[in-house]
């Protein structure tokens, strides 16, 4: 029976290959799926590992967990070109801002992700299988986002233990995800964090997936993703009246700088 259930295997892999390679949205659909397994699998494993060498949930297991992601682009055939990972290494706690595109962002946090740093998410991620119970071990903050004032109470929660902690705190400010190539307003709860906090915004720009990455035209192919860390916003000295200067201004240099990773350089002049 084993070698019969082999070929079989090997028979519907291959029938699979050949069906990607003609219909995109078949190529689509296999890779999105193969992604989904690939979370939920390797998800368990690392969650069994970090309970065995932190004992529980811990911002240390963030290191566990990253170098298992880092292993993920190699199967979607995915570079990263990083520039300005020593704008990272400030002394003490920062808010971390990034642009947020879609589900494979969690690749492009890991690959540069520094220690002592959490992601900010929505609290339905804790209901999610593995993929729940690894973010839950890794620190994760959940805030309910349909609660203004418990995500207001969280916050200010956040502010209190990055500093007594010495964490950085990775945040998205669109507040959801965005693969138009452009970036959505941003919402303020991280800027008056910082603020609250009196700790520097270290902005990270993500180029565009669209040239690989497009859910609309079944598109997921291998690709290159440029990557900027750049220069800390000092916060020291601003009050709660500063926080929209300090939005508009951490969104236009973020946008401009989106354009410019993506070879949109005319898009971001025509901007401002």
């Amino acid at each position: 029976m084993e070698p019969g259930w082999l070929l079989w295997g090997a028979a519907v892999l291959l029938l699979l290959h050949v069906l990607a390679g003609l219909s995109p949205a078949v190529n689509f659909v296999l890779r999105i799926g193969f992604y989904y397994v690939l979370c939920i699998v390797c998800s368990a494993f690392t969650a069994v590992v970090c309970l065995l060498v932190n004992g529980g949930r811990t911002v240390k297991n963030m290191r566990i967990i990253r170098n298992v992601v880092r292993t993920f682009k190699y199967f979607f055939g995915l570079r990263f070109e990083v520039k300005g990972l020593e704008n990272f290494e400030v002394e003490g706690p920062a808010i971390i801002v990034s642009n947020h595109q879609s589900m494979l962002d969690m690749m492009g946090m890991m690959e540069i992700l520094p220690d002592n740093c959490v992601q900010v998410g929505k609290k339905e991620l804790m209901y999610a299988g593995s993929v729940g119970l690894i973010t839950y071990l890794g620190g994760v903050i959940f805030i309910n986002r349909k609660s203004t004032s418990s995500a207001k109470m969280v916050m200010a929660e956040v502010a209190k233990t990055m500093t007594a902690e010495n964490v950085k705190v990775w945040v998205y400010p669109e507040g959801t995800r965005n693969c138009t190539g452009d970036l959505l307003p941003f919402k303020k709860g991280a800027f008056h964090l910082a603020v609250q906090a009196q700790v520097p915004v270290i902005p990270v720009v993500y180029s565009s997936f669209t040239t690989f990455y497009n859910p609309k035209k079944n598109l997921f192919t291998s690709g290159k993703i440029k990557v900027e860390v750049l220069p800390p916003i000092e916060t020291k000295g601003l009050t709660s009246d500063d926080v929209s200067d300090l939005t508009d201004r951490c969104f236009r240099t973020m946008r401009e700088t989106l354009f410019r990773l993506s070879g949109r350089p005319s898009e971001a002049k025509d901007s401002s």
